[in-house]
């Protein structure tokens, strides 16, 4: 195995030349890979728009706890009463008219008492798409912390390329000049120098590009970590928190991976949906109370100024047909749950190919690692002998060319292997469903889903947030 030390000293370029190319501030002072993650962890707007959306998801008990406590409605009134009564008074009719001011207050309580274990059901199905929520959210932390990382080896990879575009077209531009001056003398032909423009060019061009593409490198980092990228430091990658074998991954994927989890607990939701639909079918009973104060009314023809009016009632209601809809809620919420049933065979099937092509991808990047050590090498030894042959005359200056050409690519090669096995571990580690803050050791306040749900579960008044909101 390729070990973190040798990593680390043949990433060595990457780390200088990543820090010219970006521009970097001057000083010993460097960004390194935990800083990032850490940066992300607090800032990145998808992770915290993720917390946002899971202290929402909170509510849901709350709301469904309320079914069992009482409601209460108060109530008022008041207003102006005309009353016009004809009664046979033994001399002929007689008409009367009279003119008040009513008005009332009252309050109505309601208990429910039985509801066919419809709040039950609700409340477990609540806390279980609490649950599920915070699997969800522990896979955008996942998600969020791979972005990052990857972003910051991008910025690495392609600050390295540059500068070894760079000085390609540097050497370019020295076999250009060398080619020219034996030219003046006789002793190549135009050809040769027409190669060495050619190839200046096409290095010119190149170097073009990886601008742009460390630009555009620069322009992610800053978007997943909210950090501008300064002098980047090398980045280790993370196999010490990688499983043995590809065996333990696949079981710790398939046991631990947070969309796994997330899906289970949709499952449990659906079929506590299923018993919610069914308590549309039971009978209800409820407890009902009331007390009312009238003022200046008429009641059988006589003005009252004051009555009081209590009521207490026990009330049953039996459903016997609702138009149908209750039937179909029920057919449906049953279609649900077997949907979330086949979605966690899904979530299995992708976790499980996941950590197989991220485990391989681990593979072959050490293995290219090794590939292009070896490969650089034997190049570096190659352009030193055509070098040293061409100006004996015995090699051309295309050979040159290309011999250079061979180098650079195998260096590029190099730096490509060395960002791909560490973007490859943290893949893997994701995979496995255990890339987080606290298992990276990361130093930032880790976020507790836990403490707003305890804050909110209970809460029978009040609209202010936790939060203060």
């Amino acid at each position: 195995m390729y070990g973190s030390t040798a990593f680390l000293r043949t990433f060595r370029l990457a780390f200088l030349t990543c820090g010219l190319a970006s521009g970097a501030a001057s000083g010993a002072w460097a960004q390194t890979l935990d800083q990032a993650l850490a940066s992300a962890y607090d800032a990145n707007p998808s992770l915290n728009s993720q917390r946002a959306a899971t202290r929402a998801v909170d509510e849901y008990v709350p709301i469904a706890l309320s079914g069992y406590r009482p409601q209460i409605f108060g109530s008022a009134s008041i207003g102006s009463q005309w009353v016009e009564g004809r009664y046979d008074a033994g001399i002929g009719s007689v008409t009367s008219h009279y003119k008040t001011d009513p008005s009332s207050f009252g309050i109505t309580i309601s208990q429910t008492i039985y509801d066919g274990l419809k709040t039950a059901n609700s409340v477990r199905g609540a806390e279980a798409q609490v649950k599920g929520q915070r699997e969800l959210l522990r896979n955008t932390e996942q998600t969020v912390l791979l972005d990052a990382a990857t972003a910051y080896m991008n910025v690495l990879e392609d600050g390295a390329l540059l500068e070894l575009r760079r000085q390609n077209l540097t050497a370019f531009e020295e076999e250009l000049k060398s080619a020219r001056q034996r030219f003046a003398v006789g002793e190549i032909t135009r050809t040769d120098v027409a190669q060495a423009e050619a190839s200046v060019a096409d290095a010119k061009s190149t170097l073009a590009e990886a601008t742009a593409n460390l630009k555009t490198a620069d322009a992610v980092f800053v978007r997943v970590t909210q950090l501008q990228p300064q002098q980047l430091s090398p980045a280790r990658p993370v196999d010490g928190l990688l499983p043995a074998s590809l065996d333990a991954a696949l079981a710790s994927g398939l046991t631990r991976h947070p969309a796994i989890r997330a899906a289970q607990y949709a499952m449990d939701q659906s079929a506590t949906e299923v018993k919610v639909a069914e308590a549309a079918l039971s009978p209800t009973l409820s407890l009902n109370g009331s007390a009312t104060n009238q003022y200046n009314y008429y009641s059988d023809g006589d003005r009252i100024e004051r009555g009081t009016d209590v009521a207490a009632t026990l009330n049953l209601s039996v459903p016997i047909y609702q138009g149908g809809a209750e039937y179909s809620s029920i057919r449906q919420s049953k279609e649900k749950l077997t949907q979330a049933r086949i979605d966690i065979d899904t979530e299995r099937d992708q976790v499980r190919a996941s950590v197989q092509q991220y485990w391989s991808g681990l593979q072959a990047a050490k293995a290219a690692i090794e590939s292009a050590q070896a490969s650089v090498a034997a190049n570096e030894i190659a352009l030193k002998g055509v070098r040293e042959e061409w100006r004996v005359g015995q090699r051309t200056t295309l050979d040159v060319l290309n011999a250079q050409t061979s180098l650079f690519e195998a260096r590029a090669s190099l730096v490509t292997a060395q960002r791909d096995r560490v973007v490859a571990s943290f893949s893997l580690l994701s995979s496995v469903g255990e890339l987080s803050a606290g298992r990276l050791k990361l130093k930032v306040r880790a976020y507790n889903p836990k403490v707003h749900y305890d804050q909110v579960r209970d809460a029978w008044i009040g609209v202010r947030t936790p939060g203060g909101q």
